[in-house]
């Protein structure tokens, strides 16, 4: 549905902080499945942790509302459009398996909420059907940074 050039058109990150690399799923204003490939090569994995690489549950959580954002920025009208996606929360975040280089992170966020610019999402974060990581989320728009 959305590849890289796309997503890059939508988020202001970039490598090595951009980890969504693709969108295979959406309903505006209601759910998003976002795809995050997880390789050897992330920048992260010398320091986490040598010889035991694992992503950190932070950065999963990060993905996540990348994802959440990209939802949120789609359904919304030209003039939000305008404006940079910032995370504004997180409660309840479990992480129940650790996720190695060669997975795939499937992110599955549904809407739980959005009223005045404000967006609630509940997250999942999956390897195969395995349930990895979750957690709720919040975001806004606000102006670019000058």
């Amino acid at each position: 549905m959305l590849d890289i050039n796309e997503i890059m058109q939508i988020l202001p990150h970039r490598y090595p902080f951009l980890l969504v690399d693709r969108i295979t799923e959406m309903e505006p204003g209601k759910r998003i499945v976002g795809l995050k490939n997880v390789t050897i090569n992330e920048p992260f994995f010398p320091g986490h942790f040598p010889g035991h690489p694992v992503m950190p549950g932070v950065l999963i959580i990060e993905a996540m509302a990348q994802v959440g954002g990209i939802l949120a920025y789609l359904s919304s009208d030209e003039a939000t459009r305008s404006k940079v996606t910032y995370f504004m929360g997180i409660d309840n975040a479990r992480f129940r398996k650790p996720v190695s280089p060669g997975d795939q992170l499937r992110l599955e966020l549904v809407v739980t909420m959005h009223r005045r610019g404000i967006w609630g999402f509940n997250g999942k974060a999956f390897v195969e059907d395995k349930l990895v990581a979750e957690a709720d989320l919040m975001a806004t728009f606000g102006d670019k940074a000058s």
